[in-house]
Parts: C-alpha cells; structure tokens; sequence
C-alpha cells in the first residue's frame, strides 16, 4: 500500500472512532492514549476473526453426517467395500468421500483434518507415522503378505525362492510404500541370505501383481488382493509359509472431536469384533 492510501484508511478509522488515534505534533509519530487501547482491541478482533472461519467448519462438522475416509490403494479395492457393506445400517443416510492414495498421503490427509478415518495395513515390527503421532486406532481386520510367483504349464511356481540356487528375481515396493517398509522390517534380514536381483519395483501392490501374472518374477502381495488369483491358480506361494507376513487392517481416526455420524461409526467400529 502507497503511503497517501495508507494515510487515507488511518483517517477513516479516526474517524470512525471519533477521535485520533496517533499523535502527529512530534517525530516520529507516536501512538495517543486512544491508539495505545485501541492497538490490543484490535489484536483481540483480529484473533477472533482468525476463529471464525474454524468455528465455523467446527458447527457444521458437529452435526454432520458424512464420513470421509482415506485408505490405502490395495485396501480401496479389496477390504473396504465389504467393511462398509458390513456397516450399512451406520452410514445410511449420509454421505462417504473415499480419497484413495497411497499411505503417506492418506496420513497427511488426517493430519490436516480432511479426513475423518485413515485404514490401511500395519505391523507391530513396522510402526507407521499415525501410530507414532498418538492418533487413536482400532483393529477392524486382518490380511497377509504373501510371496508369491506365476505358474508353468505344470501349474508349478515359475519362480521359487530358495537358498543356493540362480539368483530370484524379485518384484519390490519403493521406498514411499507402506507394505514396503513392512517388508523391509520384517523379512528383507533374511532375504540378505538369498541371491536375488531386483529387476522391478512399484509403489502398489496391484502393479506388482500384474508384473507377477505376466511372469516376471516373485512378489509379496496382500492375500485380500490375490484371493481369486490363488483360488484359479493364476498365483501360487513361492515359498514356504515361514515368509509369509501377517498384517493387520487398522481404522486410525482424527484425534479432534468429530461429526456426530463420524463419532457414530467410531463407537460402532470400536465394540466390533475383529474377522481376520
């Protein structure tokens, strides 16, 4: 602002109060005794201006009735639907935003209160951000990390991992991937063991599938991804049940007060027992 215009809203506001407020007969100017009352008043009505906008998103929070939900890639596609069938009675006659992404995403959704709930895969050998940060959590479901390879004509494993053999070719997640730092926790000690080589890596689970099928390699996938693919025998274990990871589904919520349907599916979520 140009000093004239700036001298011009001065003005005004002296003479919307009805009296100076700077003390112009010295240099510098200086405040009167007005000015110096109406200088913490005005800090007081900005603070509460700064309020309102949040006050404000907090009413209409209070009674609202939608749910939204941020979850992980492979979780949207498989788990959730039938989680959110299982609680149909509880959402009726709201609305439900899903934000689908992958897991540090979702967390910096919920850390910015743009979403109500986070679900996705964890790991007690594996703690995530959301855990680490004291946002409340509840086991809704379990899954498992399964290594697993195409088949040959014979319907045996194309690719099989083993100690003392041709280095595997492993399909691996990328660093930002949550079942990756999983696996990284829990199994990658014992793969040092193994002669491998990594011709692949993606951020999702259903990418590395698809890589899986067309024979490239071995994988660790969510069981819930793979179900049909092990049941038509599209997908076979590559290993003994010993590398398999067991994971559990946890629903995390805003650790502010939320709607009143949000709070709602929460106490509901909370007394449910767990099917893994």
């Amino acid at each position: 602002m140009t000093q004239p215009a700036f001298g011009r809203r001065v003005k005004a506001l002296e003479e919307w109060l009805g009296t100076e407020l700077f003390d112009r007969s010295s240099q510098p100017v200086r405040l009167t005794a007005t000015g110096e009352w109406f200088y913490s008043v005005a800090q007081d009505l900005l603070a509460q201006v700064a309020r309102v906008p949040g006050e404000a998103r907090a009413v209409a929070e209070a009674s609202s009735s939608s749910l939204r939900f941020a979850a992980t890639h492979a979780l949207s596609f498989t788990f959730m639907p039938g989680w959110l069938r299982s609680l149909e009675t509880h959402t009726m006659g709201g609305t439900i935003q899903l934000e689908s992404d992958m897991l540090h995403r979702c967390e910096a959704l919920i850390e910015q209160s743009k979403v109500q709930f986070v679900m996705c895969h964890t790991h007690s050998q594996a703690p995530g951000r959301l855990q680490a940060e004291g946002f409340p959590s509840v086991q809704i479901g379990g899954d498992v990390l399964i290594p697993v390879s195409a088949v040959d004509t014979n319907g045996r494993p194309l690719h099989l991992l083993k100690q003392n053999s041709a280095p595997v070719s492993l399909l691996t997640y990328s660093v930002e991937s949550g079942l990756g730092q999983i696996l990284r926790e829990t199994r990658y000690g014992a793969l040092e063991k193994i002669s491998k080589q990594t011709p692949f890596t993606a951020h999702l689970a259903s990418v590395l599938r698809t890589m899986v099928l067309d024979g490239r390699g071995i994988a660790w996938l969510p069981k819930s991804l793979i179900d049909e693919d092990l049941a038509a025998n599209r997908l076979v274990p590559a290993a003994s049940h010993e590398w398999d990871v067991d994971l559990e589904i946890r629903l995390y919520r805003d650790r502010k007060p939320m709607g009143r349907a949000a709070e709602a599916l929460w106490e509901v979520v909370s007394l449910r027992p767990v099917h893994p």
